[in-house]
């Protein structure tokens, strides 16, 4: 007798979570003994889901699958409704394929490698450190999520963009509705076009007058047009600022729920050693996987893959939770060990369109968490953890409060 072909699985089950770091137990089942499985799609589609590290990175590296939103079907929805399909436009270099992909995407990353974000190192620690202050002022219990999480991820950003600071809750707004499950489609969309013109503006001020920063640098640049630099800055600002947010604020919770990894890190920052605080970032980074399901690509022609034969027009989603969760890949699988080596994570994608801020998002994540560990040696989570809501149906894992006492 032949085995049965196993039911697809259904989206909703994604979100069937109980813990706030650990991802829903169908996606641990699933990398051990179904790595590549059938998924229903909320618009009726069956496609794939990816959970092993092998596979996550398989498709991700590949020019086999394609990440055009049009040509896909998206694994959530934004409060029951279906995401429509959305035009390429210029400089929406997210939504599109090499070589169209590669033009945009060349532009931007000499602004985050590895040279240009070591230069920024010295101003991020003095806008952490003058964010520590201001929570020193407000005294204790405090939440940090308002007085020192939000306002660095954003003070930063804004500071290596170009954008007044004035200007930063606009932008918020953008990234706030593109990662909260409980707006709409069309409050998201509305929340775009405000941010869309504040941003076209400053590209129009910076074309007159162009500054040593990511605006200006574009600006500057006769082969671009406004829309295409304006439509670049939306991503990477709606984008940049979920995933800085969102790390910073999942590993202080990770850390405080974890008292003895905290108390390994704050050893480390007191020794200086910046190679072991790098090290014990990429661990929070794997073991929190802040981007979660919104992942996904199509497969172009026929493509085998983990065995099985995915068809042209396919959808994969990838689970990032999952991979980065592979007993196959990291010793220390479901827990957290700073004294692990995790840089083969993929919290920040794979390939072509993985995160090209990443770099600047691991320095904040590194300064903003020495200087507040060093800064307040009694910090603590001021309610249990249970009490701390987490955003566990979004794009992007993040704490809604971090109340702490110190």
């Amino acid at each position: 007798m032949t085995e049965a072909t196993p039911e697809p699985i259904s989206y909703l089950r994604h979100w069937d979570r109980t813990e706030p770091f650990d991802p829903p137990a169908v996606l641990g089942e699933l990398v051990r003994t179904r790595p590549l499985a059938r998924m229903e799609y909320p618009d009726g589609h069956v496609g794939w889901l990816a959970t092993s590290h092998e596979l996550a990175r398989e498709v991700l590296g590949s020019q086999a699958f394609s990440h055009r939103f049009h040509t896909t079907h998206a694994p959530v929805t934004k409060k029951g409704e279906l995401f429509p399909s959305v035009p390429i436009v210029p400089g929406g270099f997210i939504h599109m394929d090499p070589p169209e992909h590669t033009r945009y995407r060349t532009l931007l990353s000499g602004e985050f490698s590895a040279r240009a974000t070591a230069a920024h190192a010295p101003r991020v620690a003095e806008l952490a450190a003058a964010q520590l202050a201001r929570v020193r002022e407000h005294g204790s219990p405090v939440d940090l999520l308002p007085t020192y999480v939000r306002p660095l991820s954003l003070r930063v950003l804004c500071e290596v963009l170009g954008v007044p600071f004035t200007g930063s809750p606009v932008l918020s707004a953008l990234s706030d509705s593109a990662t909260d499950d409980e707006v709409g489609i069309e409050a998201e969309r509305e929340a775009g076009t405000r941010a869309y013109h504040h941003l076209l503006d400053l590209v129009g001020k910076a074309r007159v007058e162009p500054g040593e920063n990511v605006i200006g640098r574009l600006a500057a640049d006769p082969d671009l047009t406004d829309r295409e630099i304006t439509n670049m800055l939306l991503i990477v600002f709606a984008a940049g600022f979920a995933s800085c947010e969102g790390a910073l604020a999942s590993s202080l919770l990770a850390l405080l729920h974890h008292r003895d990894q905290l108390d390994q890190l704050r050893t480390a920052a007191r020794s200086g050693g910046a190679d072991g605080i790098e090290k014990m970032v990429e661990e929070l980074l794997r073991y929190t996987s802040v981007n979660q399901f919104q992942i996904f690509r199509t497969a172009l022609s026929d493509v085998e893959l983990g065995g099985e034969l995915v068809r042209a027009g396919e959808t994969v989603t990838v689970a990032l939770p999952a991979a980065n969760r592979d007993p196959a890949k990291f010793g220390c699988p479901d827990g957290l060990d700073l004294s692990q080596d995790a840089s083969a994570h993929l919290a920040f994608g794979y390939g072509v369109h993985a995160c090209v801020g990443q770099r600047l998002a691991r320095l904040v994540l590194a300064e903003g968490l020495t200087a507040l560990v060093l800064g307040l040696p009694e910090l603590a989570l001021d309610v249990p953890l249970q009490e701390v809501p987490v955003r566990l149906k979004t794009p992007v894992l993040s704490a809604l409060r971090l109340p702490v006492r110190y």
